[in-house]
């Protein structure tokens, strides 16, 4: 009886995962045909194993070294509804990892002379300019915007299909929201803002729109014929569909920020687009950037955090203390992706989903310890529990102050009465009061969030809280008032507004 009760359970074990298989349809890699003693094999078997644990849709992968590709394959399904399964080619929204794309356009255009990283921006737009709050408008550059130290603040905004919202001109968008809300070169603040002012730039320089600038000059010059700026002509039927952590098809959805957040590529192209940063001159791709350009983008120019620095649209930094790694990530409803590189090693690894998750930066490990053993990393320790910060005012902190919020609505009256027990209470117009929470003062600058109605109907086409940054300078605090969505099924907003105040 207990021999035929163990043979069931193993049945019903073996019938439960092949179903989660055949959902994720990881059963069913678009490539097969691998030797046996393929040192890829157990990194097959982790995203086999992942997929079905993390009910991930679909995972694809590029490995090159030293100019050849020498791994790619996809596992899952690009399209679960019609049964679309992934491949190498299949088209994936890259979110972040658009940046050092948008950013290599630029430096074509800085080869060719029409645009100098070094002269402010404001230079290069047109009737609305950054509204530089603090410092010097001079200082403004189209690098500091590059390297995310222009003083422009966080931001991302999103516009779905099936909503009647679309996004404005950048025009518009810079008006409302283009504030240096810090001084330029002060502070590493990332921006996609700072990237979609960027592609306007490349837009009104070239005289061609973005996407046909960057089809033009830098995918189709690249081989890169599955890159494109969202999802180009010819390949819709071929794109990863976005799902949501419900599991179901995320509505399609673009951008105020275009160069920041809206190319699409595939596995394949994308880690051809690396072995071109890596200078690997492959025959079918022309040289569209100078080795000094593409050493010139991957120079740290501000610190970014976690040892690592940006330069030009990359991240550069020492992978685990042991080899130079480039690279870039990305991450919004419906995306997680990676591009590392090892220009010593001439290593190219992309790891792109259709669905928001920490797989792909774990399948990366798991890519490294084959291909760069020695770099591999350690397991890590577990997180720990985040311990609420014990505000406690200084002498300049406490007292009222009093000041205005900038929307492009116009302005509101904004107070603040600092507590010396630590209490802080805030009055955002008429609103009555409420208080701020989460608050910590570190470096100069006071943050903390509240709930309140900004009223501007941006904000207010989602749930979100008030997020304050704000920079103690003297008798005055000034800085950043962030609507930000509150979680929810799909990507929400992050919009940023300035503020001033003075103590009474």
């Amino acid at each position: 009886m207990k021999k035929v009760l163990l043979t069931l359970s193993i049945f019903v074990s073996l019938t439960m995962m092949a179903l989660a298989q055949l959902r994720t349809g990881v059963v069913q890699s678009s490539d097969s045909n691998h030797p046996n003693d393929d040192p890829f094999d157990r990194v097959r078997v982790f995203i086999q194993k992942q997929m079905v644990e993390r009910q991930v849709p679909s995972i694809a992968v590029a490995v090159a070294r030293d100019g050849k590709i020498i791994w790619e394959e996809a596992f899952g399904w690009a399209d679960r509804e019609n049964r679309i399964q992934a491949t190498p080619h299949t088209i994936y929204s890259l979110a972040s990892i658009s940046k050092p794309i948008t950013a290599t356009g630029l430096m074509i255009l800085k080869e060719r002379g029409q645009i100098d990283l070094d002269r402010p921006i404001n230079e290069y737009l047109g009737e609305a300019k950054i509204k530089v709050r603090v410092g010097n408008a001079a200082d403004l550059t189209v690098r500091r915007v590059a390297n995310h130290t222009s003083g422009l603040p966080l931001h991302y905004q999103f516009f779905y299909e099936d909503e009647p919202f679309r996004a404005p001109s950048r025009d518009e968008t810079i008006q409302r929201y283009g504030n240096a809300v810090t001084a330029p070169g002060e502070k590493y603040q990332y921006s996609n803002l700072g990237y979609g002012i960027l592609d306007y730039v490349i837009a009104r320089t070239s005289g061609k729109s973005y996407a046909d600038f960057m089809r033009t000059e830098v995918f189709l010059p690249l081989g890169l014929t599955h890159m494109s700026v969202d999802v180009g002509p010819g390949l819709e039927k071929q794109q990863a569909v976005r799902y949501g952590p419900d599991g179901l098809p995320i509505p399609f959805y673009g951008f105020d920020h275009s160069g920041g957040s809206a190319i699409y590529a595939s596995a394949h192209d994308l880690v051809r687009f690396g072995m071109f940063h890596l200078k690997a001159h492959l025959p079918d791709q022309k040289a569209i950037l100078t080795d000094q350009s593409i050493d010139e983008m991957q120079k740290p120019t501000a610190e970014s955090g976690n040892n690592n620095g940006y330069g030009i649209g990359w991240i550069t930094g020492e992978y685990s203390g042991k080899r130079r790694s480039v690279a870039h990530s990305g991450g919004m409803g419906g995306v997680s992706t990676l591009l590392r590189l090892f220009p010593e090693e001439k290593i190219s690894i992309v790891v792109l989903s259709n669905s928001n998750s920490s797989l792909p930066g774990m399948v990366t490990e798991e890519i490294i310890s084959v291909v760069v053993p020695a770099a591999a990393r350690k397991p890590t320790q577990p997180v720990q529990p985040f311990a609420e910060p014990v505000f406690k005012p200084t002498d300049q902190l406490i007292g009222n102050w009093k000041g205005n919020v900038h929307t492009y609505k116009g302005e509101i009256p904004f107070t603040l009465e600092i507590k010396a027990d630590g209490d802080i209470h805030t009055r955002l117009g008429t609103q009555l009061r409420t208080l701020l929470n989460r608050v910590d003062f570190r470096d100069g600058y006071l943050t903390g969030s509240m709930l309140s109605d900004i009223g501007t109907e941006d904000a207010n086409r989602t749930r979100y809280l008030l997020t304050l940054s704000l920079k103690l300078r003297g008798n005055g605090l000034n800085g950043a008032m962030t609507a930000q969505s509150q979680p929810g099924k799909r990507a929400g907003n992050a919009l940023t507004h300035w503020v001033e105040l003075k103590k009474q």
